[in-house]
């Protein structure tokens, strides 16, 4: 166990991992660092059973990720946790062997909020997304806020018309829409006009997530949750089981 575990990890933070051995992965619709996201991420703490928490401000890399950063210490110092940040902003700082060396051994990896479209050209078939990858797959929780639950699904909505592009595919056949209750109606609508036949389109609230655990798919946070498929009827979720997505 890694320097950043800590070593009295409890039986029920093993039991909060997820399919395989995976560590939670949640994916939080906006609000990230404050007091609506609290809860959620003392719950994913204690789920990693980290005491630091690796963050990656690669789509803030044009608003300022210095401030960002310093907001994220804030919060997770008010949670009993340290925050260390990685120094990614370009496709070559994703290909840098020491930074890809500084994911090694992380047991919480955060993905901050800011362009999708800046972040997924940074992360795209690099040697730092497969080592993120890699931590996942093998116990570390992996959580992603605006931006980065968006790169993270396949398909991902392009924020500059609106229509669909290929994500990094961790959550295939779902795209998640950001900052629900924060956009226009017909934002929504045309998504779900656009949506491919073979995904489902989940919306979620600030302050809110979905969380992927041994358990399957379930809502976390205050907020609300709504999920279509092209052609169906929204549903809308809170607190609990998400039933509209499996467990992939």
């Amino acid at each position: 166990m890694s320097a950043s575990k800590r070593d009295d990890a409890s039986a029920p933070a093993a039991r909060l991992r997820g399919p395989r051995d995976q560590g939670l992965l949640a994916l939080i619709g906006g609000a990230e660092f404050t007091p609506a996201t609290e809860a959620i991420d003392r719950e994913l703490l204690e789920a990693s059973g980290a005491t630091e928490v690796l963050v990656i401000a690669a789509a803030a890399a044009y608003e300022d990720p210095a401030a960002l950063i310093e907001q994220a210490k804030a919060h997770f110092g008010g949670l009993g946790a340290t925050v260390r940040a990685l120094n990614v902003y370009t496709r070559r700082d994703a290909n840098d062997d020491a930074q890809v060396r500084a994911v090694k051994g992380a047991g919480f990896i955060y993905l901050t909020d800011g362009s999708p479209m800046h972040l997924l050209s940074v992360l795209k078939n690099t040697q730092l997304l497969d080592v993120i990858v890699g931590a996942h797959r093998h116990g570390a929780v992996l959580a992603a806020c605006g931006a980065g639950a968006t790169v993270l699904c396949d398909p991902m909505i392009d924020p500059r018309g609106g229509a669909y592009t290929v994500g990094l595919g961790l959550v295939p056949h779902t795209a998640v829409f950001v900052h629900h209750t924060a956009r226009p109606d017909h934002i929504w609508d045309r998504a779900v006009e656009l949506l491919p036949s073979d995904a489902t389109l989940v919306g979620v609230d600030d302050g809110t997530a979905i969380v992927r655990g041994a358990d399957g798919w379930r809502v976390a946070g205050e907020g609300q949750v709504v999920t279509a498929k092209r052609g169906g009827k929204p549903t809308r979720h809170r607190v609990g089981p998400l039933g509209a997505l499996t467990s992939r």
